[in-house]
């Protein structure tokens, strides 16, 4: 193909910005078009960077908060929006300084910014100018979805893109969405000193977690003074001066409700339209995801897809991973195919909820018979020390091994990669019972559960009955 680069990318977030940077440095002619006016994407912009650093603020209120219980005389916490939001912006500054368009022009990579659309199979427009590729890889990323509420347009609500733009604490804050996003967003705003009301239309936060943990962590949320409301939907939004009535109906009935600000946090979708993906020939999903193959390439083999606009979630270390399988495929031409079977996922409250591998439902739907193991945060000795007692682990074991894993406790996000690691190895439940884990630390609730599972075989009459016949006839 005359005149064609060797590699276009249309998406400068985390899998555009891998492999470009890995396509770069090996030689290729490649071009990066990126629609925003800075490297990074959403994740570094208004979503999991913004949002943890939030997370720490928020964190550091609630310590304060609670210095009494450990003996330390503090001051009540008052916050400061202003400087807290000034403090995310210093974060994503700091870590925007590695997706500098500069570095990736090092690399050799031709960097453009601008909305790009596909006029066929083989070129894209981007500001009018044609950039045609022999091969392409689509990382657009995914958008808020709004919800159809009606009023909802009248009012100056927020989304997760806008939220960090705000200077002062609202007093009384609506979030919509009982996703991570709203339930990380609900909890950071409540310990920062607003009173939150968190509204859900499931009967339970987190639906794609655990039931038993999920609950567990809604009734703590409760605990720290959010009013969580389920099974509840908001049927109509208004302008009151500044801030916003809301009209909910549950159970008890309609409600109306104000509010200071409105956060709507009801997922994500795709963001694919706006690359004209008809004129290539792609193929769409149901949820608006670019359709795949396992190699992760589209309808038309030399275009790929990656990240969030393509699934099956939408994590930023899954968009890191699907990079190393395009990297194969697409630069190297090794086949290669995706294996999501150990891909963690978690939810940055306090405590953290996180879960790797199977759940009860998708090991139910796959007809897998298996035994169901738990251990409670408040008997291990380092919770006990740290002043946590709210916190589970529970594991799915099926054969001797791992298929599951979910874990509510603080550092979440941080153990649960052990069990990944045995979950992708198939390393048996076995070893992990005698594998040494340092005490004091949250990280030992693995060996006690894994000790939990074996107990009944160990102390039962049986096992009982041998250790007596074996000390009456060894001396």
């Amino acid at each position: 193909m005359r005149n064609a680069h060797d590699l276009v990318i249309i998406g400068g977030g985390v899998g555009g910005l891998i492999t470009a940077s890995v396509a770069g440095q090996l030689g290729l002619d490649v071009v990066l078009i990126e629609r925003e006016s800075a490297l990074g994407g959403d994740c570094l912009h208004s979503g999991c960077v913004p949002s943890k650093a939030l997370i720490r603020s928020a964190a550091v209120a609630q310590a304060v908060r609670q210095a009494p219980a450990f003996g330390i005389d503090a001051a009540a916490p008052a916050t400061d929006l202003g400087a807290v939001m000034d403090r995310v912006r210093a974060v994503i500054a700091q870590i925007q300084q590695h997706d500098d368009p500069a570095r990736f022009r090092g690399y050799g990579v031709d960097v453009r910014f601008g909305e790009a659309a596909f006029r066929d199979r083989e070129t894209v427009l981007v500001k009018g100018q044609a950039v045609r590729g022999r091969r392409f890889v689509i990382a657009t990323g995914s958008s808020p979805v709004i919800p159809a509420i009606p009023g909802l347009e009248t009012i100056p609500y927020l989304t997760h893109q806008s939220v960090f733009d705000e200077r002062d604490l609202p007093d009384r804050l609506a979030v919509i969405g009982g996703g991570p996003i709203g339930t990380e967003l609900a909890q950071a705003f409540a310990r920062l000193g607003s009173h939150v009301t968190l509204i859900e239309t499931g009967p339970r936060i987190l639906p794609r977690d655990e039931p038993a943990l999920a609950h567990t962590l809604g009734e703590h949320l409760r605990d720290e003074g959010i009013d969580l409301r389920l099974n509840t939907t908001v049927t109509r939004a208004q302008q009151d001066h500044d801030g916003a009535l809301l009209d909910l109906e549950a159970g008890a009935g309609p409600e109306t409700i104000g509010f200071d600000r409105v956060l709507v946090a009801t997922g994500r979708r795709a963001n694919t339209q706006s690359i004209n993906p008809q004129a290539a020939g792609l193929a769409i999903n149901a949820d608006g995801t670019l359709a795949v193959d396992r190699r992760l390439r589209t309808r038309q083999r030399h275009i790929y897809a990656i990240g969030d606009c393509a699934g099956p979630l939408p994590f930023t270390h899954m968009a890191e991973y699907q990079a190393g399988i395009i990297i194969s495929n697409a630069i190297f031409r090794l086949p290669r195919k995706v294996d999501y079977s150990a891909t963690p996922w978690v939810t940055y409250t306090d405590p953290a909820l996180a879960h790797v591998g199977m759940t009860q439902a998708t090991a139910d739907d796959a007809g897998l018979r298996y035994d169901r193991v738990g251990f409670d945060l408040a008997d291990v000795d380092r919770a006990i020390a740290d002043g946590e007692s709210t916190g589970e682990l529970q594991l799915l074991i099926h054969r001797g091994r791992i298929i599951g894993a979910s874990l509510l406790a603080p550092h979440a996000g941080e153990i649960i990669h052990e069990l990944g690691l045995a979950i992708a190895e198939k390393v048996p439940l076995r070893r992990i019972a005698g594998m040494v884990h340092a005490y004091p630390t949250l990280a030992q609730i693995i060996k006690r559960a894994a000790g939990a599972y074996y107990a009944p075989s160990l102390f039962s009459p049986r096992t009982r009955r041998a250790v007596r016949w074996l000390h009456r006839v060894l001396p």
